[in-house]
């Protein structure tokens, strides 16, 4: 089961329909209280996150994530729009695994929806 953090209507489609084509669970969370309990209790081989959600408070769920044993196994994808140095910084701050521009994300989401195969 994949695991997004996402509540961008335009991403959250992107993701659910490409997942779909591509035979693979996604889960949407949309808080951080309900980020840590779906990453326990659906045991996700990925974590996406929307780095510039307020509402899925992006960066204190990859810290509660990386801060525990169980769950910090999960990879995490952040992505971000490409300007946004400061929140960049701060990603990489919490461990997450990998940051990609808004755009990138996009272009390459089959291949990173597939790594949560």
């Amino acid at each position: 089961m994949i695991l997004a953090a996402v509540d961008d209507l335009m991403f959250s489609s992107k993701i659910r329909t490409t997942a779909q084509q591509l035979g693979l669970p996604v889960t949407f969370a949309r808080s951080l209280e309900q980020i840590v309990s779906e990453a326990r209790s659906g045991a996700p081989t990925l974590a996406i996150f929307d780095l510039n959600s307020v509402r899925c408070q992006p960066l204190a769920a990859i810290v509660a994530l990386k801060a525990d044993p169980e769950l910090a196994r999960i990879p995490t994808v952040g992505f971000v729009s490409h300007v946004q140095t400061d929140l960049i910084e701060a990603a990489r701050g919490t461990g997450l695994d990998e940051i990609l521009p808004r755009s990138a994300f996009t272009a390459q989401l089959a291949s990173i929806l597939e790594r949560g195969r």
